[in-house]
C-alpha cells in the first residue's frame, strides 16, 4: 500500500481519488519519512529535505518555484503539476483586467462607496465624468506566451465579444495550441514586434532562466507610450523598479498584476490582485484532480506525464513485471542495464528510453521472475554508475 501525505489545502475531490484499498493517505504540509507521495498546493519545500523513500511530488497547480527541484532530480524523485487545469480561471481574471483597463471602475466604486447625504443620485450624475474610460473594441492585444492560458486569453480578446485586434508570440508553442488559436490572431516572429503597437500587453510565460525580468527596461522602452501591461504569470518575469520607471514618466498608463510587493502597492497606476487567477473552486478542484491522477499512473505503473523534472515516458504494461531506472544521461547507460539482463540469460519484453538534459528515464518490461532473482537484478541496476533509483512494478491486475 502506498502511503500519501497530502496538504489540507488540496481540494478534497482530488484527494478522494486515491484508492482506500491501495493508498493510505495521511494529511500534513511536509512529508513523513515514510511517505511514497506528496500531494501540496502551495507550501515552501525549498528548505526541507526530501525523505529518501518519497518517490513523487504532486503540485496541485502549476507553478513549482515552492519545490526543491535539482533535490527532487538528484534523489530520483518525479515531480508532477497540472498544466492548464486553472488556465479558464486566469484566463477569465485577465479578461476582467481588461476591462479594469480600459474603465476606472475600481476608482469609481470607492468613490461612490465613499459618499454620503441623502442625494446620492445628484452626486453621482455629477461626478461620474471623472471616471470616463476608453472601450477595449478594435484596440490591440499583445499576448507573450499562447500556452495554456495565452491561448485563451488571445482566442477571447479576438472574438466578437471583445473585438480586440490580437498579436501573439511564442517561440515554443506546442502544434496542439497552435491548432486552437484563431486565426484572426496574427503571429509576431519576436517580442519587439508585439510591444511596438500594442494597446494592451498581457505576458504569459513559465518563470525560467530565460524569461527572468523577459520584460526589462530596454523591452519596456519599447512600448507604445500610455499602453498597459497585465502581469498574471510570475512576478519576476518582469523588471519591477524598470515598470515603477516606466509608470512614473508616463510611459506605462497602468500596471494591473497578480503578485504584491511593498514597491507596488501603494503606487497610484498600479492594481494588484492578491494571486487569485487560480483561485476557483473549478480550478482547484481540476488541478487536484489532474495532479492525483498522474501520480497514480507514476506509481503503479511507472509512465511519466506532465512531470517538471523529467520527461513525458510512456509504454504499455503487458508484461508481468517492469524495472524502472531514473539516471544521469551519459553515453552506453541502456547498454549497461541490457548486459545486466542478458547476463541473467532474461529476455526483454518491451523497452522505453527518454532523455530530458542533464537525465534521463528508462523503463524495461519483463516475463515473470522468482522474487529473489529479481531482488538480485534490481540490486545489479543500482549499482551502475549515474543510476539513482531503480523501482520493481507488479503489472496492476
Amino acid at each position: 500500500m502506498y502511503q500519501i501525505t497530502a496538504s489540507t489545502t488540496v481540494a478534497p475531490a482530488g484527494v478522494a481519488l486515491f484508492d482506500q484499498d491501495e493508498y493510505q493517505v495521511n494529511y500534513g504540509e511536509r512529508p513523513t519519512p515514510q511517505a511514497d507521495g506528496l500531494l501540496i498546493r502551495s507550501v515552501d519545500l525549498n528548505q526541507t529535505p526530501l525523505p529518501e523513500k518519497l518517490l513523487t511530488i504532486g503540485r496541485a497547480g502549476v507553478g513549482v518555484n515552492n519545490i526543491p527541484l535539482d533535490q527532487a532530480v538528484e534523489q530520483g524523485v518525479v515531480v508532477f503539476n497540472a498544466p492548464g487545469a486553472n488556465a479558464n480561471g486566469v484566463k477569465e481574471l485577465v479578461l476582467a483586467a481588461l476591462a479594469i483597463g480600459a474603465r476606472p471602475m475600481l476608482p469609481g466604486a470607492q468613490w461612490v462607496h465613499g459618499l454620503k447625504g441623502n442625494d446620492i443620485d445628484v452626486q453621482v450624475e455629477k461626478g461620474k465624468k471623472a471616471y470616463v474610460g476608453t472601450e477595449l473594441l478594435g484596440k490591440q492585444l499583445g499576448v507573450i506566451g499562447l500556452g495554456h492560458v495565452g491561448g485563451l486569453v488571445a482566442n477571447s480578446a479576438s472574438s466578437t465579444a471583445f473585438g480586440m485586434h490580437v498579436i501573439g508570440y511564442d517561440p515554443y508553442i506546442q502544434v496542439d495550441t497552435a491548432w486552437n488559436l484563431s486565426h484572426h490572431i496574427h503571429h509576431a516572429k519576436n517580442v519587439a514586434e508585439v510591444l511596438r503597437n500594442s494597446d494592451y500587453v498581457t505576458i504569459h510565460v513559465p518563470l525560467t532562466d530565460e524569461t527572468a525580468e523577459m520584460l526589462d527596461a530596454k523591452a519596456i522602452a519599447q512600448m507604445k507610450p500610455g499602453s498597459v501591461l497585465l502581469n498574471f504569470a510570475r512576478d519576476d518575469v518582469v523588471d519591477e523598479a524598470a515598470i515603477v520607471a516606466a509608470l512614473d514618466r508616463g510611459q506605462l498608463r497602468q500596471y494591473i498584476t497578480d503578485f504584491a510587493t511593498a514597491k507596488l502597492i501603494h503606487h497610484p497606476k498600479v492594481i494588484c490582485f492578491p494571486h487569485i487567477g487560480g483561485s476557483t473552486h473549478a480550478a482547484e478542484t481540476n488541478s487536484a484532480k489532474m495532479v492525483v491522477q498522474t501520480m497514480k499512473n507514476y506509481l503503479t505503473t511507472g509512465n511519466i506525464r506532465n512531470s517538471v523534472t523529467f520527461p513525458d515516458t510512456a509504454m504499455d504494461f503487458q508484461a508481468p513485471l517492469r524495472l524502472t531506472l531514473i539516471h544521469r544521461n551519459v553515453p552506453n547507460m541502456v547498454g549497461r542495464m541490457t548486459e545486466v539482463l542478458a547476463n541473467y540469460d532474461l529476455n526483454i519484453v518491451n523497452m522505453v528510453n527518454r532523455s530530458n538534459g542533464d537525465y534521463a528515464y528508462t523503463m524495461i518490461d519483463l516475463d515473470a521472475l522468482e522474487a529473489k532473482r529479481l531482488q538480485r537484478i534490481a540490486n545489479k541496476m543500482e549499482q551502475i554508475e549515474n543510476v539513482i533509483r531503480v523501482r520493481v512494478i507488479a503489472q496492476p491486475k
